[in-house]
């Protein structure tokens, strides 16, 4: 038992929606008689990605001595649930495919190939696992969600090669993400740090973001910041 943050889940306040379960990329939660439970505390990283996704509030971190986050459990746990697509998700729970983490295989492109150069998913920031295996060892993307659509040569300049996670410092509940970037930052080993996003002034609050969990992690890491145009063109790259 250690002392440590973990999800919370007030059952007067669940709906059973469900909505947390799709927003839990370890699998912690699930619906059991309409209610959403947290069924093993070595499967909750504490991090609260779920929190947003509940209409009703119904869920807080708090902290309080239990079992530690496993994540080798974890993956045992998600592997086990690969093939589970149960006809009644709200008696049985289930891990939402589009939350189910992935890797794809990427050969170099032929010139001209305009082929995507997505590498894994998820890739929102609030649905990844700060321990997933595509952020080992990585040269990590952090994107701002409208660069990709600006951007025409978005897949072959910046994401190719690379890990990503998406996000907007705007219109996305952020109060996760510095804990979870600060997690993956500590524990990958990055070999390089990447951040692009629009000229807009509320976009740069990715670059603090990532000051933030840079500063967090007490490493003395570089990261190249990227201001991309609305023309789609590349306005400034700095190193800081």
């Amino acid at each position: 038992m250690t002392l440590r943050n973990i999800v919370k889940i007030d059952e007067a306040k669940c709906n059973g929606c469900g909505q947390c379960v799709s927003a839990c990329a370890e699998g912690a939660i699930k619906l059991i008689n309409g209610k959403a439970r947290l069924i093993s505390e070595t499967y909750c990283d504490g991090l609260g990605a779920c929190l947003g996704h509940c209409p009703q509030d119904a869920i807080t971190v708090e902290q309080r001595d239990c079992a530690q986050f496993d994540e080798k459990a974890v993956g045992k746990h998600l592997e086990s649930q690969k093939n589970v697509c149960p006809s009644s998700p709200a008696e049985k729970g289930f891990v939402c495919p589009g939350t189910a983490a992935k890797q794809f295989n990427k050969k170099d492109s032929a010139s001209g190939d305009v082929s995507s150069q997505l590498s894994h998913w998820p890739i929102q920031l609030h649905l990844v696992s700060p321990n997933a295996p595509f952020f080992k060892n990585a040269d990590l993307l952090v994107a701002a969600d409208c660069a990709a659509f600006a951007m025409g040569e978005f897949h072959s300049k910046f994401l190719k090669g690379r890990s990503v996670v998406i996000a907007c410092p705007k219109l996305d509940d952020t109060s996760p993400y510095l804990d979870k970037l600060a997690e993956i930052i500590s524990n990958s080993n990055l070999k390089s740090l990447t951040v692009v996003h629009m000229e807009v002034p509320c976009c740069s609050g990715l670059t603090r973001l990532v000051q933030q969990a840079v500063a967090k992690t007490g490493k003395n890491m570089k990261f190249e910041d990227v201001t991309v145009g609305l023309d789609g063109k590349v306005k400034k790259t700095e190193h800081l």
